[in-house]
């Protein structure tokens, strides 16, 4: 199957399991807290408006494949039927993009490209 052709809001689905297994991990791994510490530290990685403000900054830097940012239009571009928590339309499809993507680069199997956007929204995250 090509995924490229999946819906992107499923992609999106995908990359937000992926995004959100990578920040716990991480937490745990870095803070060895007990899980009210885990989920607020969690919240800064994982919140549409970080996503956001990722994804503007990985777009200005060129981090993305001419592939890839076209799965992150597709993923900011798509109608979604569900509200937007917290946050408004533009923030929340911006993070839809980047989870778009990180849904893509799950499926694809492509381990060392997906790890390594892993880890920069960490550390950019981390930076802020």
């Amino acid at each position: 199957m090509d995924n490229k052709l999946l819906n992107p809001l499923t992609l999106a689905y995908m990359g937000d399991a992926v995004l959100d297994q990578h920040v716990r991990e991480y937490i745990v791994l870095k803070l060895k807290a007990k899980p009210n510490r885990l989920h607020q530290e969690a919240k800064r990685y994982v919140s549409a408006k970080s996503q956001a403000e990722t994804l503007e900054f990985l777009m200005e830097n060129n981090w993305f494949t001419e592939s890839e940012q076209d799965i992150v239009r597709r993923g900011r571009n798509a109608k979604s039927y569900t509200k937007a928590k917290n946050t408004d339309i533009q923030t929340y499809r911006k993070s839809s993009g980047l989870e778009a993507v990180i849904g893509f680069l799950y499926l694809e199997k492509e381990h060392e490209r997906l790890t390594s956007l892993l880890e920069c929204i960490v550390k950019n995250v981390d930076e802020r």
